[in-house]
């Protein structure tokens, strides 16, 4: 079970790496959708093999290459079915034209990661929110410096969207938007 999870970041690490290294973001986006879907219904560690995943178009307005601006410090600690409680610390904030700004969380805990959860007004979307970037677990866009590629088309469902047997943290206030985002994964199917 803990060599299926490794070996479940590795190909998510992979497939983000690919992203990466795609020039064309679109192509990128069509390689990750099907990456995804053969990663999910083959996988051990799928949350579920079933599931219908589906996205809507890739769309280039929902791309941003944005600075992470200072913001207050915070600590957010979500506490969690199986995790028990998982500590946030705000690093900054990033503002997206059209959207609003969300807040950019650092994982605070052994190893830590760059998180950034997205919640909107969307009901195509899941409602506890979706994630965008997840570092810890291989889910980056890439960047430089105090620079982050954001990219909606690439936000995803968490686990525990499709199983209750996950625990995921959920997107805090300060990363919810009233903007209908018509990008990323929609609820499954």
């Amino acid at each position: 079970m803990t060599l299926d999870l490794l070996d479940w970041r590795r190909q998510v690490a992979g497939i983000y790496r690919d992203v990466r290294d795609t020039r064309d973001p679109a192509t990128a986006h069509a390689s990750w959708v099907a990456a995804r879907a053969e990663l999910f219904a083959a996988h051990p560690q799928s949350a579920d093999p079933d599931a219908v995943l589906r996205y809507a178009p890739y769309d280039a307005r929902w791309r941003f290459e944005v600075r992470v601006q200072p913001a207050p410090a915070d600590r957010i600690e979500i506490p969690t079915a199986t995790d028990g409680v998982v500590p946030f610390e705000r690093i900054g904030r990033v503002h997206l034209d059209g959207v609003g700004s969300l807040d950019v969380w650092w994982l605070a805990s052994y190893g830590g990661g760059v998180w950034l959860p997205l919640r909107d007004s969307n009901p195509a979307t899941y409602g506890g929110g979706r994630y965008v970037l997840d570092t810890v677990k291989g889910a980056d866009l890439g960047g430089h410096g105090d620079q982050l590629v954001v990219d909606l088309n690439f936000a995803y469902n968490p686990s525990c969207a499709y199983d209750e047997a996950w625990a995921c943290p959920l997107a805090p206030p300060g990363n919810t938007v009233d903007v209908a985002v018509d990008a990323g994964e929609l609820v499954p199917a």
